[in-house]
């Protein structure tokens, strides 16, 4: 009979992460949950994979995610003393290979709910800007297909219709055309034959599409495969020489991490996106320093975020005479950086007050996708400060709108509202309102 051994690989992370069983087994259980796949492990089950019995194998990537998120770092299979996973190839693909790959597993709806499951690493490796700048593997040319500014264009104007149906009725709607277009259109131009500059134009236009396709994956809550189309996003921006697409795309990367709650991460990409950025118009201040402020607010950096804050509102200030905007970023978009902030710094009520000032702030033709999602976190802030009457006014706002849109998050909001208002059965519009989310909840 033998005796199975301890796993002093794993032994030593746990060691390292300062853990307890029991918050080990909460961390996997966490991740778990982002994942898709909620956990139910507990300390016995840390003892036992301690002891040498291996978790199941699907769930030794969420136990390697865990360590990474607590220390900070990648940790591989080897080094939890895990055997690789089968058939795993340490091959990165070629950025256009990949690609096609990347969206062709993406265009059948039928198949997201297997797909989009992919999980949100804390610890990805990002290129830098000089990893990326120019480079590209060779491309086998495609001599019977020529391509010319026409079809950047082509690509450029498709890119803005896709965004518009992503924003005003939900990425699960969006994200099957994008990847169908980056297979079947735009990856064949990357290959046709064309001058430099126009391979270059078509790569930064292919860059900003793959990285809406991305942000369409975050919608959806498929953080690992928007993850994917980031990096790719980086890799096609390099390759052409487009430094403030690539700067763009980190400081989405930001946004999707500050979203999941990971503050540490959030201002490591928002920092780099500012440190990397090219151009220094206040839109531009504006757009990055935004971000930065909400990301350090989440890590506990107080000082740090409301410095970049004060940065944000210099650059918008500067910036109100000029004509157009660099990602959308506004006074409005600013008053709700300012709440994100309050919020995390723990003003949950002045949190409130800033998402006021956002809605009054609002264009007409500002995204109704962002118009719900704030909604909805007005009112659970709301709620946290006791005023329900004016929460579930302002989730029956949301209600009336939602059947409309298609998105992963506002349908994760819709569907916490019966939880937030449980404590409150006995009020009868918290009743009426907790029912009319059930109701809605399985569109």
């Amino acid at each position: 009979m033998t005796t199975r051994q301890p796993n002093t690989a794993l032994e030593r992370l746990f060691r390292e992460s300062g853990w307890t069983m029991r918050q080990l087994a909460q961390a996997v259980n966490r991740v778990g949950t982002e994942h898709g796949t909620p956990l139910r492990y507990q300390q016995p089950s840390v003892h036992q994979w301690l002891s040498g019995h291996l978790p199941k194998e699907s769930v030794r990537p969420l136990v390697l995610e865990a360590f990474a998120r607590k220390l900070l770092r990648p940790v591989t299979y080897t080094e939890a003393g895990f055997p690789a996973p089968p058939g795993e190839s340490n091959r990165r693909p070629a950025t256009v290979e990949g690609l096609i790959d990347l969206g062709s597993q993406d265009m059948d709806p039928s198949r997201r709910s297997v797909l989009g499951a992919g999980l949100f690493s804390v610890a990805l490796t990002v290129p830098g800007w000089q990893d990326v700048v120019g480079r590209m593997e060779a491309i086998k040319k495609n001599p019977r297909l020529r391509i010319g500014q026409p079809e950047v264009q082509a690509v450029k104007a498709m890119t803005e219709r896709l965004s518009d149906l992503d924003d005003d009725f939900g990425g699960r709607y969006a994200r099957p055309m994008a990847a169908a277009f980056l297979v079947n259109t735009v990856t064949p131009y990357l290959k046709a034959d064309t001058s430099s500059e126009t391979q270059k134009s078509m790569l930064s236009a292919a860059a900003f599409l793959c990285y809406l396709t991305g942000w369409m994956a975050v919608d959806e809550g498929a953080h690992g495969r928007a993850q994917q189309y980031y990096v790719k996003a980086l890799e096609l921006a390099g390759a052409g020489g487009d430094h403030t697409t690539y700067c763009h795309v980190l400081r989405g990367m930001s946004v999707q991490a500050a979203n999941l709650g990971h503050g540490v991460p959030a201002a490591r990409l928002a920092t780099a996106a500012a440190e990397a950025a090219p151009e220094s118009t206040p839109r531009m201040r504006a757009f990055m320093a935004g971000q930065q402020a909400h990301a350090h607010a989440l890590a506990g950096e107080k000082a740090n975020a409301l410095t970049s804050l004060r940065e944000a509102e210099r650059a918008v200030n500067q910036a109100e005479s000029q004509l157009g905007t660099f990602g959308g970023f506004s006074s409005a978009t600013l008053a709700y950086s300012t709440a994100e902030v309050r919020h995390a710094l723990g003003d949950v009520k002045g949190s409130v007050e800033s998402l006021h000032d956002h809605f009054r702030l609002r264009d007409s033709s500002d995204m109704q996708r962002s118009k719900l999602i704030f909604s909805s976190l007005l009112a659970e802030r709301q709620l946290e400060i006791g005023h329900l009457e004016a929460a579930c006014a302002t989730w029956g706002a949301v209600l009336d709108e939602y059947p409309a849109i298609h998105s992963g998050r506002i349908d994760g909001q819709i569907g916490a509202i019966p939880s937030l208002l449980s404590p409150y059965q006995g009020n009868s519009l918290a009743r009426r309102t907790s029912e009319r989310a059930i109701a809605l909840g399985g569109k």
